[in-house]
């Protein structure tokens, strides 16, 4: 008599590292005669109308999303998924097993299997399938549970080991005791080194129960492929035209995401990832926009359980404790844990937190109101409750502005690209051709929609639901609600991102803004390629873009000062600050948020994005407040209250100077004259060492400005930058320019010297994003 166990399969779709079929090929206790694993593609979450080939009419909805009513899985995901769903099955079919692929719910497809194996003989045992996190994940194990304890079938719901931590060596007790901030919930778990679980060896070939043969055929209208060009046909066709008006690929663009799914390429990806020392730099890279090699491009893997987190942390072992001779070769081989190993394992950590938060604050996760809501979505205090423009004529205030149909028209031109903020549209448009855009970009995404524009963030998310290759349901929908201040950012609406700074800082070139949007490719100023509108009417002509929406209708102006780079090396820079709105504002430079003013001090940038001057604080990285303090020496002693601050970062400075300061009555900042900063060393480790030695004239007019007493007199100087802040030119120092002052008591940035940063960490991010 046949005892056949039907193992369901989801986001699991690996043979390694497998704890089910781990414990069948490791033992014959179990008593299975037969194993069939089953793969099911849910029709909640997947498009399945395309494996109907005689026209008849879906028993399904459309799998739309439900506030934007985009498609759940894009064309992207669709290609992936498929991928790796045929590579499983290929792998089972090495070890002498197999895959049985269906489409339905989960329970459905089971009630079918069983009946029809019941009808040859055979005797269903029991149903496997492992927890997932998600309200219709959760739905379906319930449905799959109910469906066997009616049948008389075993039913067992197994632990998702595809995480860095186990749950069941961390997780607290009570959901309630997870605490609300990551910092606190990584420190608790410290050191990350020590806490992953050993990873399962693969199954020996004809070890797992026995595969059936003669298997009960999919339930009609839908017809299952036999090869894997039909599979992809299939989940791809229906949803392939998700844009009415879908730009072309832009000619010399390259996707940064050209992997293949599945188990088989996970794996290669990751023994590449650490032979091409991508791990050992994964630090200094990560924030990086274009190519294959700047980010790992695991989470994709990650998602669909393809790998899992502790193989990773295993290879990692494996390079660095010298103990796997194809990493031999490799920078760094046996000398243990470095900068790059350490971030990649906090960056697995934050994907098991997001899907703690999602296991803790459950459906919430959906709710406009986010995490920080009550349970039926609405707010504890309705004077706090956020006012999301929504393009639902129903749903919207009467005094709503803009109106709801601009607010449509808004979010078609940020889902196509055509917004006129450069590195946003880029963004935009790498996910549409290529299902991926970097974590540096989602997180200026994200912040832009929900923060620039005021607008329902869940649009963003359910578009990145559909498009993302890597989408995953905790890390995606929980960072979207971190970056729109409704989730678990204890900085929450405080954190915004700067778009045009940002693209200054991490595309100092406008490459890869051109390269998304070539209708700035031949715009010549950065200024003009991160923010069309402010190109001249003569200059926007000279480029072809006469009349081109981005720059007659922009959906959102940002004000930012431009500095201009000197002529020639003994050209004396000089520092302007432009006129601001005074309605506009924002964290790291001058844009307004649902009309609301904050006080923050211009930005100064150089065209060229050779010396980026930046008085106010910068909302991507960590805070410590205003600060007193200033520069160290301007050859003179002031007291004065420094602006802004908040950059982490390491940079060491000395040198000596000859120099002036006068304070002269009330009035503006007066003018700083400069000669030019020779940088001497490269950056090295997160050090950037440099010389100064030059003159400056300093004159302010103004209490708190640059000082009020006159005073000249040379002077030497020196300080350190580390996890401090720097403020703006007002301060107390004494002595010669000497560049810094310590940690927390705040410094002006060098002409020509950009501080490496620490950044913060959102977004998804998911490994590799």
């Amino acid at each position: 008599m046949t005892n056949i166990l039907l193992l369901i399969l989801r986001r699991d779709l690996r043979v390694s590292d497998n704890p089910a079929l781990h414990r069948l090929s490791s033992s014959s206790s179990h008593g299975f005669t037969n194993l069939l694993p089953v793969y099911p593609f849910s029709p909640n979450q997947i498009e399945v109308s395309g494996f109907i080939k005689d026209g008849t009419k879906s028993p399904y909805p459309e799998a739309r999303s439900q506030t934007g009513n985009y498609w759940r899985c894009g064309p992207h995901r669709a290609k992936f998924l498929a991928e790796s769903v045929w590579n499983v099955k290929e792998t089972l079919e090495t070890l002498e097993s197999g895959l049985v692929i269906r489409v339905g719910k989960p329970h459905e497809v089971i009630e079918t299997l069983v009946d029809g194996l019941k009808a040859q003989n055979h005797k269903v045992g029991a149903v496997w399938m492992v927890s997932h996190e998600g309200t219709e994940e959760k739905r379906d194990e319930k449905d799959v549970a109910i469906f066997c304890k009616a049948q008389g079938v075993e039913f067992e719901l197994l632990t998702d080991e595809k995480y860095f931590i186990d749950d069941r060596d961390i997780s607290p007790e009570n959901q309630k005791d997870l605490p609300d901030i990551y910092t606190t919930y990584r420190k608790s778990v410290e050191p990350l080194r020590e806490k992953p679980r050993a990873v399962l060896p693969i199954p020996a070939k004809g070890t797992l129960p026995a595969f059936l043969e003669n298997i009960p055929p999919q339930k009609a209208p839908f017809e299952i492929p036999d090869r894997l060009e039909e599979l992809v046909g299939a989940l791809v066709s229906p949803v392939r035209h998700f844009l009415p008006s879908m730009p072309a690929f832009p000619e010399g663009a390259d996707s940064a995401h050209p992997f293949k799914g599945g188990e088989t390429s996970a794996q290669e990806r990751l023994v590449h990832l650490i032979q091409s020392e991508g791990m050992k730099n994964y630090k200094t890279t990560r924030n990086g926009l274009i190519g294959t090699e700047f980010s790992t491009k695991l989470s994709a893997y990650l998602a669909q359980g393809c790998v899992t987190a502790r193989q990773i942390h295993h290879a990692l072992l494996e390079y660095e404790n010298g103990t796997d001779d194809r990493f031999k070769d490799v920078d760094g081989y046996g000398e243990g844990q470095n900068d790059g190993t350490a971030a990649i394992r906090f960056e697995l950590l934050w994907r098991d937190y997001m899907r703690l938060c999602h296991q803790k604050f459950k459906h919430r996760l959906f709710r406009l109101a986010g995490f920080k809501g009550e349970e039926d979505g609405g707010y504890k205090d309705d004077e706090k409750k956020p006012k999301w423009k929504t393009p639902v004529k129903k749903d919207a205030p009467e005094d709503q502005d803009p109106t709801p149909e601009r607010v449509r028209e808004i979010i078609d031109r940020f889902n196509a690209g055509t917004t006129g903020m450069g590195l946003i549209d880029a963004s935009q448009r790498e996910l549409l051709h290529t299902g991926y855009t970097s974590n540096r970009a989602r997180q200026n995404v994200a912040s832009f929609l929900a923060k620039h524009l005021g607008i329902d963030w869940r649009y963003g998310a359910e578009w990145y639901e559909m498009l993302l290759v890597d989408y995953d349901v905790s890390s995606n929908w929980a960072n979207w609600q971190y970056v729109a201040g409704v989730g678990n950012d204890p900085r929450g609406e405080a954190r915004i991102f700067n778009p045009i700074k940002q693209a200054f800082d991490y595309d100092k070139e406008g490459k890869y803004v051109r390269s998304w949007v070539p209708e700035v490719s031949k715009v010549e100023k950065l200024e003009n390629v991160f923010q069309a509108c402010t190109l001249s009417e003569d200059d926007a002509k000279a480029a072809g873009l006469e009349g081109n929406i981005m720059i007659t209708d922009p959906v959102k102006r940002i004000e930012f000062s431009v500095e201009g780079k000197p002529a020639r090396p003994n050209s004396r820079a000089f520092y302007r600050r432009r006129h601001r709105d005074p309605k506009s504002s924002q964290e790291d430079g001058g844009a307004s948020v649902d009309g609301k003013p904050k006080p923050a001090p211009a930005a100064i940038v150089s065209s060229t994005a050779s010396s980026i001057i930046n008085t106010g604080s910068e909302s991507s990285e960590k805070q410590t407040g205003h600060r007193r303090g200033g520069s160290e020496g301007y050859g003179g002693r002031g007291r004065g209250r420094g602006v802004g601050g908040g950059t982490r970062g390491y940079q060491r400075g000395s040198g000596s100077a000859r120099g002036s300061t006068r304070g002269r009555g009330m009035g503006g900042p007066g003018i700083t004259v400069h000669t030019p900063v020779h940088v001497h060393a490269p950056q090295e480790g997160g050090t950037v060492a440099f010389s100064h030695r030059g003159t400056h004239s300093v004159r302010g007019r103004g209490r708190g400005d640059y000082g009020s007493l006159p005073h000249q007199t040379p002077g030497h100087g020196h300080g350190r930058l580390s996890q401090g802040s720097r403020g703006g030119y007002g301060g107390r120092g004494r002595g010669g320019y000497g560049g810094y002052t310590p940690a927390d008591q705040g410094a002006a940035y060098v002409h020509n010297v950009v501080a490496q940063r620490e950044q913060a960490v959102i977004p998804p991010p998911q490994t590799g994003a």
